[in-house]
């Protein structure tokens, strides 16, 4: 397998576990799934990422009509309390079950939501309005390579922009990065069916960077962003030259 295509894999079976292939895609990458050893190890590897997220989380109370928003959103009939549990693991035969899955994805979903929010609102005490009046978005975005989120992208209204210009904001979630000397992280995007990424400027380790709207190409459910490791100076084309370090697609929230 090539490089590009372990990871397109990486990147099908983050899709999968959150819920954000569309049916057709679904089906497909279903019909793979069953007779693909590693997409299902991408799929477990996954599953245990967005696990991992909920030890960083202190537990909030949640306005009561949130979860019946996010069941009329998915198409979910009435919520029921499940019986309590252990965790799975990550090899048990009830993740290659297909309507566990589709159970699991609608969930994950939400919690992902869920989760970058509050991880965002830990790390900025005083935050900016959000904006109401444009649809807002979300990008989780997660490393490749090491597993477990980084970064979120989140739509603001933000005083760092013209106000009530739209913008988004890119929110370091944990340390600063280890940039080696001589290198540097640069920010990216590419809607969906794009010809190619559009830079959105360079990065410093544990920076929060703000960007209007109006400088993206474009921003809508599937948009992706992600953060690579470049030269200093930036990648010398228009297009990342070094390795993803993170990376996400944005969901309409």
């Amino acid at each position: 397998m090539s490089p590009q295509e372990n990871q397109e894999n990486i990147a099908d079976a983050g899709e999968y576990v959150i819920g954000t292939l569309t049916g057709a895609e679904r089906q497909a990458f279903e019909a793979r799934l069953q007779a693909d050893a590693s997409l299902q190890r991408e799929v477990h590897a996954w599953q245990d990422r967005l696990l991992g997220l909920t030890a960083r989380l202190t537990p909030v109370t949640l306005p009561p009509q949130l979860w019946p928003r996010i069941a009329a959103r998915l198409g979910a009939g009435p919520l029921v309390q499940a019986p309590s549990m252990e965790p799975m693991a990550a090899n048990d035969p009830a993740w290659s079950d297909v309507r566990f899955w589709r159970l699991v994805s609608g969930l994950s979903m939400a919690a992902a939501v869920v989760m970058a929010t509050v991880l965002v609102a830990q790390r900025q005490p005083e935050p900016t309005a959000v904006v109401q009046a444009a649809p807002r978005y979300l990008a989780v975005l997660q490393s490749p390579d090491k597993g477990g989120a980084g970064w979120v992208v989140e739509t603001v209204a933000s005083a760092d922009v013209r106000p009530g210009e739209a913008a988004i904001r890119l929110v370091p979630l944990g340390p600063n990065e280890d940039i080696p000397e001589g290198k540097t992280m640069q920010f990216w995007t590419k809607p969906e069916g794009a010809k190619g990424p559009t830079s959105l400027g360079l990065v410093k380790p544990g920076q929060v960077v703000v960007v209007p709207v109006s400088q993206l190409p474009g921003l809508a459910d599937k948009t992706l962003f992600e953060l690579t490791l470049e030269p200093a100076g930036g990648s010398p084309y228009p297009k990342p030259s070094g390795p993803i370090l993170y990376v996400g697609r944005a969901v309409r929230v």
